[in-house]
């Protein structure tokens, strides 16, 4: 079983250990053909900006641990109330309400296993197939032009002063930023203990809710439902490192991340011999081959919201 390292020095080590071969795959063109989240990179760069957001971090897991353990779980409702913050150039990076709406309907049937591929689970996983139970509600739009070709990934779209616009009431309030993020990358989001400042998920407009043929295979949503996951604690499946830890249970090991569409079933090099998940929202895969959560990744996203928890004042 896959278990929980809590020291510090562990904690950065583990989530600072970034898979070379992985990182070589990702396209740098601003149309990617491969997935490319920047989460991980963001979390390094915020580790070695703030020495004590290991520390915060570190007793986020803990008091995960314990609330899965003990399952100490939120029962009530939990909506997640949803500001949209454009930031636009061009028209087309001024996407639509309609298009901002499709988002928000994406997020609403992958979150509570009503989309219309959660059947396509194959049989070996259907015991953890997960409706997750959290819903999203968009509460306000939020819209700016300006001259920035491209933001990056330095949380300056985050910020009027730099150009970009303030998050609205993060502690209760979810913030999404779409954006022209550049050098193919689709999104990022902060993990939970970071500055209320910048919490929050990024996405490139391009890519944000059910978008253009030409955003193909990226036009299907579900790169904010894969954002949306590491803002409530969930790691990539592969735990960014060769055959590494995504601290769930459930979640077959994988070798590194996957690309495209796997055949089921996909064998993994990482021993002994299983097949991975590739269908998880938390792999790279394209979009229409991602479409199921686990029942350890819902308990670890639950745990946010219990009395306690980093992100407890979301629920109702």
């Amino acid at each position: 079983m896959k278990k929980i390292i809590l020291s510090a020095v562990a904690f950065i080590m583990l989530f600072s250990c970034q898979n070379e071969d992985n990182g070589s795959e990702i396209s740098q063109l601003d149309s990617p053909t491969l997935r490319s989240c920047a989460t991980q990179e963001v979390l390094e760069a915020q580790l070695k900006e703030d020495p004590t957001l290991a520390v915060r971090m570190n007793q986020i897991e803990a008091f995960t641990k314990e609330a899965v353990l003990t399952k100490r779980l939120v029962n009530g409702k939990v909506v997640i109330p949803v500001v949209v913050n454009v930031l636009y150039r061009t028209a087309a990076e001024n996407i639509s309400d309609n298009q901002i709406q499709s988002q928000i309907n994406v997020l609403n049937k992958d979150y509570t296993a009503t989309n219309s591929d959660f059947s396509s689970t194959p049989a070996e996983f259907a015991p953890v197939a997960a409706n997750i139970g959290i819903t999203f509600e968009l509460v306000k739009i939020v819209r700016k032009s300006t001259t920035k070709t491209s933001w990056g990934t330095r949380d300056a779209m985050k910020s009027s002063k730099k150009g970009g616009i303030d998050p609205t009431t993060p502690s209760a309030t979810l913030n999404i930023w779409a954006c022209k993020i550049g050098n193919g990358i689709l999104g990022y989001a902060q993990f939970p203990g970071g500055s209320q400042a910048t919490d929050g998920v990024v996405i490139d407009s391009k890519y944000f809710g059910l978008s253009a043929s030409d955003s193909y295979p990226y036009n299907l949503g579900r790169t904010a439902t894969h954002e949306v996951g590491h803002w409530m604690n969930l790691r990539h499946i592969w735990g960014d490192s060769s055959c590494g830890n995504d601290l769930v249970a459930d979640t077959p090991v994988a070798k590194t991340s996957n690309f495209g569409v796997p055949a089921y079933p996909y064998v993994s090099l990482c021993l002994p011999t299983h097949n991975e998940m590739t269908m998880n929202y938390m792999d790279y895969t394209d979009d229409r081959g991602m479409y199921m959560f686990t029942s350890g990744q819902k308990a670890r996203m639950s745990a946010l919201f219990v009395s306690g928890g980093v992100r407890a004042s979301f629920a109702q």
